[in-house]
């Protein structure tokens, strides 16, 4: 879980995850050379900080959204949410501005956020949830497991992919808006027209933890039920634990695919966490376990 917790303690919300994309960066540079298969790898201010890897001959792409929630600072102590991050009186929130580290409380009262702190801190200042990691034998909880579980979940995916994209995605919790460059360059340059989505979604009343990967039927948006139908029969070939999920609400970067010029099916799938978007997301380890290996199976088999 060292890697996850590495993930979880870097400051990127959403319009700064450069750090998280060096960091990446940085990683397949040290670890790579012992990866099945060698990716290139596209960067560059063509892609803003998004990042693109791309495996052998590929025929799916996985999407991961390297961004987290978090808070801006306004005017008068005030804070502007990024995202949806659920907000309650005394939570800590770090950051940094121009006269230093900032460790501060967040204060909410009815509705309105602001925050507790010796000094003013500087307007535009971004403030993300102080990480506290937690590890028992069956659990993890820190904030950020949405998404950097789903990163995780990809950097690990690289170990034995032989064909495939891996795409780091950028603002996917305030609205997307990367996912669809990304989309032309996949489809126009690799001919690629199918993906998962590495995102971590919701225990619910059908959803429980424990019992193996989420696979989205549907969230707010409806993917194609024939690619669906398609996973459904690999995962249950695969003979790891999955539950179904049926969702109204929701979103991820798959709706981004979903309304681009491109025919993209897609599908997402991610281990289910509670206490979502506060700094107390809990994810239990088997569901992770499942996640990795069913990514493993479908990037072998679709």
């Amino acid at each position: 879980m060292e890697l996850l917790k590495k993930l979880c303690s870097i400051h990127a919300p959403c319009g700064e995850e450069a750090a998280l994309k060096d960091f990446i960066l940085d990683y397949i540079d040290k670890n790579s050379a012992g990866w099945k298969a060698t990716p290139a790898i596209l960067a560059g201010d063509e892609l803003q900080d998004c990042l693109v890897l791309v495996f052998g001959k590929p025929r799916t792409a996985v999407f991961a959204h390297m961004d987290s929630i978090g808070f801006t600072v306004r005017y008068n102590n005030q804070l502007v949410p990024v995202g949806g991050p659920h907000a309650e009186t005394g939570y800590k929130l770090t950051g940094k501005d121009a006269l230093g580290p900032v460790e501060c409380e967040l204060v909410e009262e009815d509705g309105d956020l602001s925050y507790k702190f010796g000094r003013a801190i500087q307007r535009g200042t971004s403030l993300t949830f102080k990480m506290d990691f937690r590890e028992t034998s069956d659990y993890v909880q820190s904030c950020y497991l949405d998404n950097r579980l789903g990163v995780y979940n990809a950097l690990k995916l690289c170990e034995t992919l032989e064909d495939g994209i891996i795409a780091f995605s950028c603002w996917e919790e305030h609205g997307g808006g990367s996912v669809p460059y990304l989309a032309k360059l996949i489809y126009e340059k690799y001919g690629v027209r199918q993906a998962l989505v590495s995102d971590i979604t919701w225990v619910t009343e059908g959803v429980h933890h424990g019992e193996g990967v989420a696979i989205s039927m549907r969230d707010r948006n409806i993917p194609r039920r024939s690619f669906i139908s398609k996973i459904i029969k690999l995962a249950d070939k695969s003979k790891i634990d999955y539950q179904l999920e049926v969702e109204g609400s929701g979103s991820s970067d798959g709706r981004e695919l979903q309304h681009s010029p491109y025919p993209f099916d897609w599908c997402f799938i991610g281990a289910p966490e509670d206490h979502v978007h506060s700094p107390n997301e809990k994810v239990h380890k088997h569901d992770i376990s499942c996640m990795l290996l069913m990514y493993q199976y479908l990037m072998k088999n679709l």
